[in-house]
């Protein structure tokens, strides 16, 4: 299994996505998983939107756009629903506007072969996007591996043993490019970790694989 970090489109590292596809060849990976967050919505976010950023239409535009690139390159994925996938939903929502009138996100993103879920259990470990509780901290209080994205500025992989089984947590970072005006909610923080992530061995083998940024 190849796990994606979090993109964040229209803002996501240039680079990644062959870097990604590189991951996939390399470990013969016949499998692929996004953490979630792969669309921004900037505009429509509960943090300050940059006036001055892109419209609403332009970043979905750009959105669509860069996702189609991944979608041609793993036409075949799973995908764990962020809480910025989420944000139309909400605003929809809190508008007052019935789910029957919302679009899929699939639908939207013109992304069929990929399967959208909060959650998927495969081989024993459980991936999901990963709010409210750290990796470690969730397979602790779960009892099964666990494999998330969310927390950019965290990765790692952790050991839980018992005295009859082993439990992992791999906490993936993230495909985000921070240095974009969407990310100035968290500027003043903790830098973001770049990687990917790869499960091997029917779920008993976590691996992290970092990514460097290009020189510019």
């Amino acid at each position: 299994m190849l796990v994606i970090g979090d993109l964040h489109q229209p803002y996501t590292l240039r680079g990644y996505r062959k870097f990604c596809k590189s991951v996939y060849k390399e470990y013969g990976c016949t499998d692929v998983m996004f953490t979630g967050d792969i669309i921004d919505n900037h505009y429509t976010s509960f943090h300050d939107s940059d006036p001055d950023g892109h419209s609403a239409g332009l970043e979905l535009e750009m959105a669509i756009s860069n996702i189609g690139k991944w979608h041609k390159t793993f036409p075949n994925a799973k995908v764990c629903i962020g809480n910025h996938d989420r944000l139309p939903d909400r605003k929809a929502f809190k508008a007052g506007v019935s789910r029957i009138w919302i679009r899929d996100i699939g639908e939207v993103l013109d992304t069929p072969g990929w399967i959208y879920r909060e959650s998927f259990i495969i081989d024993n470990v459980k991936y999901c996007h990963g709010e409210v509780r750290k990796a470690h901290t969730r397979a602790a209080h779960d009892l099964i591996s666990i494999v998330q994205g969310h927390w950019h500025t965290d990765s790692r992989i952790d050991y839980h043993d018992g005295e009859t089984s082993r439990i992992w947590s791999m906490q993936v970072g993230c495909g985000f490019d921070h240095r974009f005006f969407a990310a100035d909610y968290c500027k003043h923080g903790k830098s973001p970790s770049h990687n990917c992530g790869v499960v091997l061995d029917n779920g008993r083998e976590p691996h992290l694989i970092p990514y460097y940024l290009p020189e510019t």
